[in-house]
């Protein structure tokens, strides 16, 4: 596959009323406000690095679009393997570091639509994840076989529920009526469901196989974490190697405007830092989108990593140690 910049992935400008962006952001930031005290209360050592290791990896499998059908493309949300991993508040917590460093420094999304974009991504996919995960679980009765089939469902789910709240939001703002932006986005993110699904089973595997221990729920337990975050950023700098063979093709979203008639909608971005994920002075496009995306799994990393780091507070185990 030929090198092509990564398409827009995100919500731009443009596409929502200045009324319902307001509304979504007070709402976001309510709810994140909601993460971080509840993060604080349940989040063990062990998870530290994990949240900052899942919020690299994560942002770097969302520069591997794929291609889907019919001209269309689909990245990885990452919701699923978080809330699976973290449990919903801290998996919140990540994807806002994913989704805002986007926003704020690739220009991935816009700053107005940015409240969209966090309630879409960073609380609908992560709640609507755990939540299937945890009852498909009951019902399995913890079978192995299991987890990887609430896996899939879980991620499944949280792409097209997610694809839904963003057609209902251009409905309510005009920007294209509940009957055309729902089916349309509804049946193409069902197919990129399968896509997240399925690299969803796959990253489970491999949990399962090398380090079985962060499937389980006990926060408290020592773990190796300097293995999880070698062997995470080093996944996350594979995969941003990797990401000049993403998908020329728009992804859904970006398909649905162009079929529907309201791409022209889109407002592009008031300033520009590094665009598009092409680092500027490179003149090598492959090139200068691996370093812009070396450069924003560090930032996300330690966004990450710091969040969890200065939220987690002192366990007994912790004072007895000091």
């Amino acid at each position: 596959m030929l090198f092509s910049p990564i398409n827009p992935m995100h919500i731009p400008d443009g596409f929502l009323s200045v009324l319902l962006s307001i509304v979504l952001w007070v709402i976001s930031v309510v709810l994140i406000g909601i993460a971080l005290r509840k993060t604080g209360q349940t989040i063990g050592e062990r998870q530290v690095p994990l949240m900052g290791v899942l919020a690299a990896a994560i942002f770097a499998g969302q520069m591997l679009n794929f291609s889907v059908t019919g001209g269309t493309s689909g990245h990885l949300l990452g919701a699923a393997i978080a809330a699976i991993l973290l449990g919903p508040w801290p998996a919140v917590l990540v994807m806002t570091s994913v989704v805002a460093v986007q926003a704020l420094l690739f220009q991935d999304g816009g700053i107005l639509a940015l409240g969209a974009n966090l309630f879409n991504m960073a609380i609908i996919g992560p709640f609507v994840a755990y939540a299937l995960f945890t009852l498909l679980m009951k019902l399995f009765k913890k079978q192995t076989w299991g987890l990887f089939v609430a896996g899939f469902v879980a991620a499944w789910s949280s792409i097209f529920i997610a694809s839904l709240a963003c057609a209902l939001q251009l409905a309510l703002s005009g920007t294209s009526p509940a009957n055309i932006a729902v089916p349309a986005m509804g049946a193409i993110h069902a197919l990129i469901g399968i896509g997240e699904g399925l690299i969803t089973i796959g990253a489970l595997a491999f949990i399962f196989a090398a380090r079985k221990d962060l499937l389980k729920a006990d926060a408290n337990k020592p773990a190796r974490n300097i293995g999880v975050v070698v062997g995470g950023l080093l996944i996350s700098l594979v995969l941003v190697v990797l990401s000049p063979l993403a998908s020329s093709h728009p992804d859904g979203l970006e398909w649905v405007a162009e079929k529907h008639g309201f791409i022209e909608a889109a407002r592009e971005a008031f300033y520009n830092i590094v665009p598009d994920y092409s680092m500027p002075g490179i003149s090598n496009p492959a090139l200068a989108t691996i370093v812009a995306g070396i450069l924003g799994a560090v930032i996300v990393f330690g966004v990450a990593y710091g969040i969890a780091r200065a939220e987690k507070r002192p366990s007994a185990q912790d004072d007895a140690q000091r």
